[in-house]
């Protein structure tokens, strides 16, 4: 397709939120050798697509300028490159783009590595399939890596608290924490309650109450391990809640965070607060998308935008109170 323009958000410097996204016409991207050209079918925003452009985190995601943001995309194949074994045009496929190369979901079309794409089972749709990689994810690897659930149920039932569990992550969270065999307890406005509930947690806490602020489970239990998906909350509020050996796993660590994890890992206290390191695997993403096409899972999206319109997305993203993804669509 070389040659051809396609339609794409961009912004040419840090800042400006959804006012700053501009739409323009920019050449098609041509795939690499080991990479694939997908016309894009769905995209996702995660925070950390808001967060890279106010440069909160430019040591690690520095940005090149202009930048078509957003990372999670499902599509179909158009083209591949000359190294390319496992795809072919048609495939449908879901990927994650890479941070460090800007991304580029926010377009009509968008090149993926091809060790980060995996082929969308025809029971998934385009939208349920763009939601999972960053999210679901982060959800994955919490809970399996850091806090050692296992998802087929054989291991020690755990108690499991997962704050903010109405967003993206945290709706994942509760879903992946049940499969588990996890007694679930969630953080959540008022109105997200029911929903909540519906996904199987146990437990659910209005977090704007005494008691949800405080994060005691109302049947007493302590915790195990805590997905923290929310911000703001001092590790001295988790602390009297958790079990002997209980993790905080802070999906979005900062100073604060660092700190507190450097001091008891110093201190050898045996009730630690982990930060989250994410790291994207294809394998992840297989069994994410396998769990959604066997019912056992989930998207629940928020509400869905053409990319004619995706700087209002964008704003309901910094606006932070969606409930499951975002979804933006040509």
């Amino acid at each position: 397709m070389a040659g051809k323009l396609m339609h794409a958000l961009q912004y040419d410097s840090y800042g400006g939120g959804a006012s700053a996204l501009k739409h323009v016409e920019v050449p098609v991207p041509s795939p690499k050798s080991n990479e694939v050209l997908l016309k894009v079918e769905a995209t996702s925003l995660n925070p950390i697509d808001y967060k890279i452009q106010r440069g909160m985190i430019w040591p690690i995601y520095p940005r090149k300028f202009p930048c078509i943001p957003a990372t999670d995309i499902a599509g179909e194949v158009i083209e591949v490159g000359s190294g390319v074994k496992n795809f072919k045009a048609g495939d449908k496929v879901l990927s994650i783009l890479s941070h460090l190369t800007g991304g580029g979901g926010l377009a009509e079309f968008a090149v993926a590595s091809e060790k980060l794409t995996v082929k969308r089972p025809q029971e998934v749709g385009a939208a349920e399939a763009a939601a999972l990689p960053v999210a679901g994810l982060t959800a994955l690897q919490a809970l399996t890596n850091a806090a050692g659930l296992k998802l087929d149920g054989t291991g020690k039932q755990a108690n499991i608290l997962v704050t903010a569990a109405s967003g993206g992550v945290g709706h994942y969270a509760v879903q992946l924490a049940k499969l588990g065999n996890a007694h679930v307890t969630a953080t959540c406005g008022a109105r997200n309650i029911d929903f909540v509930k519906s996904l199987g947690a146990d437990e659910v806490l209005d977090y704007k109450t005494p008691e949800g602020a405080a994060l005691k489970s109302p049947s007493g239990k302590k915790y195990d391990a805590v997905i923290h998906c929310a911000n703001g909350i001092p590790f001295s509020t988790f602390e009297p809640n958790l079990s002997e050996n209980g993790k905080v796993i802070d999906i979005t660590p900062g100073p604060k965070a660092m700190w507190t994890y450097a001091v008891k890992k110093i201190t050898m206290s045996k009730k630690q607060l982990v930060p989250f390191l994410f790291v994207a695997k294809a394998e992840g993403l297989e069994v994410l998308v396998n769990l959604v096409k066997e019912g056992k899972v989930k998207t629940v999206v928020d509400s869905k935008h053409p990319l004619s319109k995706a700087e209002e997305a964008w704003a309901k993203s910094i606006d932070g109170h969606a409930t499951g993804k975002i979804i933006i669509e040509p």
